[in-house]
C-alpha cells in the first residue's frame, strides 16, 4: 500500500525537486531525478518521468529542457528572480518598524520562493546585526484597525508614547486617549505614519503607528471637512522634511552649482528659478521647521536662505543657539 501511495505522489515529488533544486544556473538530469525518487522509495522508469514532465507542462508548469551534456530540466519561474528576492529581503530587513522576529519570519518566507542554491546566496546576503528594529509588534494590528476605521468612517482612539531620558516609554497627553479622524496612512523613512485630523486644533497631526498603544475604533463618526477631503500627502511630502509639520512658507534659496542636483532630488525640476551670478536662485514652498534649517545647514554654505527676511533671521537665531549649546 505504501509503495502504491509513493507512486501516486511521484509527480508531486518531481515538481518539488524541480522547484527547489533548479534555477537559471542549475538543472536536474534524468539521473538526478531517478536518484532523488529512489531515495524516497520510489522506483520509476525514464519513460514515466517523461510522461510526468509532459503532464506538469500541460498543467502550466514552464519546464524547459536544457541541451547540455547530459540533458537537464529546469522549472522556469514566472515570478520573482534572485535579484528581486534580494531587494525584498533588503526592504524587510531595512524596515525599522518590523520587529526582529517578524523580519526573520518574512525573510524565511521570501527565501522559500527561491531554489536551494539561490537560498544560499540570499543567506550570505542577509546580515542584520546592529540594525535598529522596533520592539513593538502591534504595528500591523494598528494598521488593520486604522484601515477598518477609515472604511467605516469612524474615528480612532489610542494612547501615544515617547521615550524619556531613561529610554523608558512614557504615555503622552497625560496618559489620556487621543481620539482623531484617520485621514491617510503614510510610509516614510522606514516607518508607518498616520495623518489624522484633530478637531480641537482644527488641523492635521502625524503619529508614528508603531508608537500607538491600545488603538481601537471609536463609536464617534469621522469628521468630514473640505480640508480633509482635499488632503494630498504628495503636497505635504515635497514641502516637509521628515514627517515634521510646520508653517508653510515660500523661501528663496541661493544654490551653488554643485548643489543643484540635491535641490532637484528634493523638489523636482519644475521649480521657479533664476540664474544669479553663476548661482541658482530658487523659490520653493517648504514647511518651516528645525528639520528644514538642519537640511540647509548640511550643505555648508552651498545652499543659503536669502528670503523672506523673517525666515533668514529665524535661521540665524537657530544657528546661534546651536553654537551657544
Amino acid at each position: 500500500m505504501a509503495a502504491n501511495s509513493n507512486q501516486k505522489l511521484k509527480i508531486l515529488h518531481i515538481y518539488k525537486m524541480l522547484r527547489e533544486q533548479t534555477d537559471s544556473q542549475h538543472g536536474l538530469t534524468m539521473a538526478d531525478i531517478l536518484q532523488n525518487l529512489e531515495e524516497k522509495g520510489i522506483t520509476a522508469e525514464r519513460k514515466s518521468i517523461y510522461r510526468d514532465i509532459d503532464v506538469l507542462r500541460e498543467f502550466g508548469c514552464n519546464i524547459e529542457t536544457r541541451q547540455r551534456c547530459p540533458v537537464e530540466y529546469e522549472l522556469v519561474r514566472d515570478g520573482l528572480g534572485i535579484d528581486e528576492l534580494m531587494l525584498l529581503i533588503d526592504a524587510v530587513q531595512g524596515c525599522r518598524f518590523i520587529t526582529e522576529r517578524m523580519s526573520n519570519q518574512l525573510t524565511k518566507a521570501i527565501g522559500g520562493l527561491a531554489s536551494i542554491s539561490e537560498r544560499e546566496k540570499l543567506d550570505k546576503r542577509v546580515h542584520v546585526d546592529g540594525r535598529i528594529k522596533s520592539k513593538n509588534e502591534s504595528v500591523f494590528f494598528n494598521l488593520d484597525r486604522i484601515h477598518e476605521a477609515m472604511q467605516k468612517r469612524r474615528k480612532v482612539s489610542f494612547l501615544y508614547y515617547k521615550h524619556d531620558v531613561n529610554f523608558e516609554r512614557v504615555s503622552q497627553h497625560d496618559g489620556k486617549y487621543r481620539t482623531h479622524t484617520p485621514v491617510q496612512v503614510i510610509f516614510s523613512d522606514g516607518f508607518y505614519y498616520l495623518v489624522a485630523w484633530n478637531d480641537e486644533y482644527e488641523d492635521f497631526r502625524t503619529y508614528r503607528i508603531d508608537r500607538m498603544n491600545l488603538l481601537q475604533i471609536s463609536d464617534e463618526p469621522a469628521t468630514r471637512d473640505r480640508r480633509i477631503s482635499n488632503y494630498r500627502y504628495e503636497d505635504f511630502a515635497q514641502q516637509a522634511f521628515g514627517m515634521f509639520h510646520g508653517d508653510p512658507v515660500t523661501v528663496t534659496l541661493l544654490v551653488e552649482p554643485n548643489a543643484v542636483d540635491s535641490i532637484v532630488d528634493r523638489f523636482g525640476e519644475d521649480v521657479t528659478s533664476f540664474v544669479r551670478d553663476g548661482k541658482a536662485e530658487v523659490h520653493v514652498k517648504v514647511r518651516k521647521s528645525q528639520q528644514f534649517f538642519g537640511w540647509v545647514a548640511g550643505f555648508n554654505n552651498d545652499v543659503k536662505i536669502i528670503a523672506p527676511e523673517p525666515v533668514v533671521e529665524e535661521y540665524r537665531d537657530w544657528l546661534k543657539r546651536l553654537l551657544e549649546g
